[in-house]
């Protein structure tokens, strides 16, 4: 099939590299400009560079909306358009323009976790699995119907960037996958249950505040799911910002006030955590490193000279 793909970044990369490898004819790509902004530093694989190297016709749109877009598109004469990471609304009359439509590629297991973050917010909520998703596109934003799933299971202390590289492994192959179906003539695609629908916004500062209230199971999965390439999980000690880098769950229970930071274990510090941590009915946070105001990365032995004191979510 001729294709028109709209992508960006490393997701977007992979996808059309598996295009261009793949008995289908990549007649046009279309891309956000480059920026320096803090994911596109993260994951900065060039759709467009990738996309020169093979000669391939580019738009670059940071919203396609435009009749100047929709004429280029209709020049080309593409029989379906595949969507991998585009950051922006795509409207109904775009991604219908093609006789077979529209199809996108997410980064969940729909319906559940439509919208965006999707590896953070499940990693924080203790999915057993993610995956990634191959949907046709309608006016609902990952609401289409699926025509494949590739789901893979979340390891004991994987971080949000070990599921991120997962999926992105997946792009590739079920697009490629997907679009053989398509070309067969198949439209007995699955309908997603609505009742299952979850969605969910884009992480912000305020998405990374420690609350010592959380269990310490919890916090353990929010420190994992906060970290490199993202940012780190904060709280606040002595009034200033603490990151805290990683951490697990305490072998021992401690009790008292959510926030104490309390004993040495290991090579590690406890900080009391959880809503039964009065009654003395949960385990604590282990803060194994920490990152300081300064951006200086240490252990927790050596940052806390002396048990006693609070680490707080405001200063």
């Amino acid at each position: 099939m001729r294709v028109v793909m709209f992508g960006f970044q490393t997701w977007g990369h992979r996808t059309l590299r598996a295009l261009i490898e793949s008995e289908h004819e990549v007649v046009g790509v279309v891309t956000h400009p480059k920026s320096d902004g803090v994911n596109e530093r993260i994951w900065g694989d060039s759709v467009e560079d990738l996309a020169t190297e093979h000669g391939l016709p580019i738009i670059f749109r940071e919203r396609p909306v435009d009749e100047e877009l929709l004429d280029e598109l209709r020049a080309l004469d593409a029989e379906i358009f595949v969507a991998a990471n585009w950051r922006t609304y795509i409207p109904e009359s775009v991604f219908t323009l093609p006789p077979r439509g529209t199809l996108n590629i997410h980064d969940s297991l729909l319906p559940a976790y439509a919208g965006f973050s999707a590896m953070i917010w499940a990693l924080i909520n203790d999915e057993p699995e993610v995956g990634v998703t191959a949907h046709m596109m309608d006016a609902t934003l990952d609401a289409g119907d699926i025509v494949l799933q590739r789901a893979f299971p979340v390891g004991p202390r994987d971080t949000s960037g070990d599921l991120v590289l997962k999926s992105m492994d997946l792009f590739g192959p079920i697009t490629v996958d997907a679009l053989a179906l398509i070309a067969e003539g198949r439209q007995d695609f699955q309908k997603q249950d609505r009742t299952k629908a979850s969605f969910f916004h884009k992480r912000a500062e305020e998405d990374l505040r420690i609350d010592w209230t959380w269990s310490a199971e919890e916090l353990d999965r929010f420190v994992r799911a906060q970290s490199a390439p993202y940012p780190s999980a904060f709280c606040f000690h002595r009034g200033k910002r603490l990151e805290i880098v990683t951490a697990e769950v305490s072998a021992a229970v401690y009790g008292g006030t959510p926030g104490r930071i309390f004993y040495r274990e290991g090579d590690g510090v406890a900080i009391v955590a959880g809503p039964e941590a009065r009654r003395g009915r949960g385990r604590g946070l282990l803060v194994k490193s920490v990152r300081t105001e300064s951006g200086e990365v240490v252990s927790a032995e050596k940052y806390f000279k002396h048990m006693g004191g609070y680490l707080t979510s405001r200063p």
